[in-house]
């Protein structure tokens, strides 16, 4: 196995122990990270799941309403008032954090329904459709926000996850073998330096008694 590029004196020593403490408290602060991320996911996920279930039984009152209101006006003069009336849509985005990832808070409504037809003209279904859409338009702004909050935290858990694995598979064992080189070297030099010291007061030691 070829030997770490650093010489092993004390200082490097030194080095690599602040190194391989800061690697190991990173590491464990990145997976205690990495379980939030996942449970905030998980959870997102839950009201994603909750908001979409809301958003298909819109649509669905929405179409009854519209089908019925086909029925009783007629489809030409239902898309006559359709067309009529104002398209806009207030959508407002407000960036916000979320475990450190930047996340929209999509805030969607429609507007003031004025109406732009008169009342003798056309049947209540409408209205009531109108209302029904207006609904689900708002829902889908918050379906949207739930959904890119899924996707950038995952994104997020992805890259928490590599650094990780980074950590856990190159940097640490890196250090730890890089200090586990350097302590036996050290080791060895005490060593020798010890037996040399020990043979040298021997040496002396018998001149004297010479």
């Amino acid at each position: 196995m070829p030997q770490p590029a650093l010489s092993p004196t004390r200082s490097n020593l030194i080095i690599i122990r602040q190194r391989l403490r800061l690697a190991t408290e990173g590491h464990d602060l990145l997976e205690k990270k990495r379980d939030v991320l996942i449970l905030e996911i998980l959870r997102m996920i839950d009201d994603a799941e909750r908001v979409q279930q809301q958003v298909a039984e819109g649509f669905g009152r929405a179409y009854a309403m519209m089908q019925r209101a086909r029925v009783m006006m007629g489809t030409e003069r239902v898309r006559r008032f359709a067309l009529s009336h104002p398209s806009e849509m207030d959508v407002r985005l407000t960036p916000r954090s979320v475990m450190g990832v930047v996340v929209p808070s999509v805030h969607a409504q429609a507007p003031e329904n004025r109406l732009s037809y008169g009342f003798g003209d056309t049947s209540v279904t409408l209205d009531q459709a109108q209302r029904e859409w207006a609904r689900v338009l708002a829902l889908m702004g918050e379906l949207a926000e739930k959904v890119t909050t899924v996707w950038r935290l995952a994104l997020e858990l992805r890259r928490t996850q590599r650094r990780v694995n980074a950590l856990e598979r190159v940097f640490i064992p890196s250090y730890q073998e890089t200090l586990r080189y350097i302590e036996e070297t050290l080791d060895e030099k005490d060593r020798e330096e010890l037996f040399r010291t020990k043979r040298a007061k021997a040496m002396h030691a018998e001149e004297r008694r010479v």
